[in-house]
Formats: structure tokens, C-alpha cells, sequence
């Protein structure tokens, strides 16, 4: 590849790697796109019309592999999965080199990895769209089909009150950051030690100082809870952590979501998580189990939702989203 062209192509692709790299009004875009994508899907068929697509895994999926599959193919393009489970992406040869033979045989990376830093150097180094499916540190694709899902079941998300308990982990770092863009409240309770990452809670205060925003982190799940329009948990223990499980069920015992728990919620309120799920421990079968939960929501609208952002990065969204932007202005 010529310099003039790795500057071009450097030029014009956006990756996502955090929910901070899309402004608040990318964000709103993306989910009224996903509302588009879901509810005619025939009309977005052809949006990736020869375009290919890789997906490197080193965790294991079911979610996010199936519906970012699903997703390339709906829109018309293509995909090859690159099973890394038995070995790191860059055991064999380094990253970089990794990257710029990508980018001469597919218009996209999606990569499913446990560093972050894995993920920021491939975007780095590749001259095409990167998104994250998932690292240690962010899980943003997952935080923008909650919102969606929560948008679907309350409207306006700056009335939402989501309650997040548990972990201060990816998942808790990506609500945050996109509670904070769209102007929602986040109550994230979690164990003394297992806070967010103070990074990730100072640029969501950013955010949210310019939405109207309001995030609050405690310590009492009961305080975090109250009066909650949506009550969210994840797993205790993430992948690669499993060494720390049996101490976790201990310090994380009084965060499990529980009838009395999820009772102290809005009468109408909601019960989410990312899944898989452990009954019994981060979540009592009978809140999973009940009318309330709308996990399967969240489940479905991870395809929708990864849609709207491969056209938004690949397709004709960004252009679309400036012209829209020009004409507000």
C-alpha cells in the first residue's frame, strides 16, 4: 500500500472502540438508525453490498458472534470468523503486521479480545474500521443496545433511571458512558475495590456536565436501587477472572438481585443484563424468570443495534449523519 493511500484511508475511517468515541449526537443517530434497521430491514439489505468483514475471537461468544454474522449478511455483505481461543492474535506475528495484511483483504475488523490495548493497536495500525466486540475494558456494541432497549420500553431516555449492580467492570464502564451521552441517570453500586475505572468516570462526568447527565456511584445496592426505572447486573466473576471466583461469591453476595432487591425499583421497572446469566448467584431465577426481565430484548437488539453501527461506519451513515447535522445547524 502506497503512503498516499494509507493516509487516505486514514483519513476517512472511524473505528469504535469506546463509547467515547462517538459524540452524544452519533449516538442518538445510531439508535434512530436502529430503530429504522429493525423495524424494515429490507430496506437497509444491500447497505454492505461487497463488503467483507473479520471477526477475530480470543473469548468465547454466542451473542455477538451469531449477531454480528447475522448482521453483515442481512446488510449484504460478508464475514470469515478467525477462531483465536487457543492462542492470543498476536502470538505468531505481531499486531501491526497483523493489521496491514487485514487491510488489504477486508473493509472491517471486529475484535473480540481481553486486553484493550489490543483492540486501540489494531485500530491503530489498520487502515479500516475496527469495532470492539468486547475487551477487558469496554463492552461499547452492548451498552448501545440496553439504551436501546430501555428507549424502546420508556421513550425519552432522559427520563430513564437505570441502576447498575455488581461489578464495576466493561460493562459498567460502556452504560456509563453512554448513560452520560444520552442524558440518562446511572446509579452504579458496586463492593468497596470494584468501582468503575476513575478514567472512565471522569470523561462520563464530562459528558455528562454537557448533557444534563447524572451519574452517582455507591456502595449500598439498596441506595443504588431505589426507585429505578431499569435494574441491570452482569456476572461477578468476567472471563479471565476465573481465578478470583471463589472470593468474589463472597464480597458479591449481597449485590445478587433478588425479589427484595429488584422490589425496591420503580413499579414498572425493568431487569437487564448482558448474559449469560448465573442463576442463583448475580441474579435470583425469579427476577431472570419474570415478566420484568427483558434480557432477550437486549439479546435481539444487539443485532439491530450492530447493524446500524456497520452502516454507520462502512455505510452511508456517516455522510448521511453530516448532512443531517449541516441542515440542523
Amino acid at each position: 500500500m502506497s503512503t498516499q493511500r494509507a493516509l487516505a484511508m486514514a483519513a476517512t475511517h472511524r473505528d469504535l472502540i469506546s463509547v467515547a468515541d462517538l459524540t452524544p449526537e452519533e449516538v442518538e443517530y445510531i439508535l434512530n438508525l436502529t430503530a429504522q434497521v429493525k423495524a424494515q430491514p429490507a430496506n437497509f439489505h444491500g447497505r454492505l453490498a461487497g463488503r467483507h468483514i473479520a471477526l477475530f475471537f480470543e473469548k468465547p461468544s454466542l451473542r455477538t458472534r451469531l449477531t454480528f454474522e447475522a448482521g453483515i449478511a442481512g446488510l449484504g455483505g460478508t464475514s470469515s470468523f478467525v477462531d483465536q481461543r487457543g492462542a492470543r492474535i498476536d502470538e505468531r506475528e505481531s499486531l501491526p503486521d497483523i493489521a496491514r495484511n487485514l487491510e488489504r483483504w477486508v473493509q472491517a475488523i471486529v475484535l473480540r479480545t481481553f486486553a484493550h490495548a489490543t483492540v486501540t493497536a489494531m485500530a491503530e495500525h489498520a487502515g479500516v474500521p475496527v469495532i470492539n466486540a468486547l475487551t477487558d475494558h469496554e463492552h461499547p456494541c452492548q451498552a448501545l443496545a440496553d439504551f436501546f432497549t430501555l428507549r424502546e420500553h420508556f421513550g425519552d431516555l432522559r427520563h430513564v433511571h437505570l441502576a447498575y449492580v455488581g461489578d464495576g467492570n466493561n460493562v459498567a464502564h460502556s452504560l456509563l458512558l453512554a448513560a452520560a451521552a444520552l442524558g440518562s441517570r446511572i446509579s452504579v453500586a458496586t463492593p468497596s475495590g470494584y468501582e468503575p475505572d476513575k478514567c472512565v468516570v471522569e470523561t462520563a462526568l464530562q459528558l455528562a456536565a454537557r448533557t444534563g447527565a447524572a451519574l452517582e456511584l455507591v456502595h449500598d445496592p439498596v441506595e443504588a436501587v431505589r426507585h429505578a426505572d431499569a435494574v441491570y447486573t452482569d456476572v461477578w466473576t468476567s472471563m479471565g477472572r476465573e481465578s478470583e471466583a471463589a472470593g468474589r461469591q463472597t464480597v458479591f453476595a449481597p449485590y445478587q438481585v433478588n425479589e427484595k432487591l429488584f422490589a425496591q425499583a420503580a413499579p414498572k421497572s425493568v431487569f437487564m443484563h448482558c448474559l449469560p446469566a448465573h442463576r442463583g448467584e448475580e441474579v435470583a431465577g425469579a427476577v431472570m424468570d419474570s415478566p420484568a426481565s427483558v434480557v432477550f430484548d437486549q439479546a435481539e437488539n444487539r443485532l439491530h443495534v450492530q447493524k446500524a453501527v456497520l452502516i454507520f461506519l462502512l455505510g452511508d451513515g456517516q455522510n448521511r449523519f453530516a448532512a443531517r447535522s449541516a441542515h440542523v445547524r
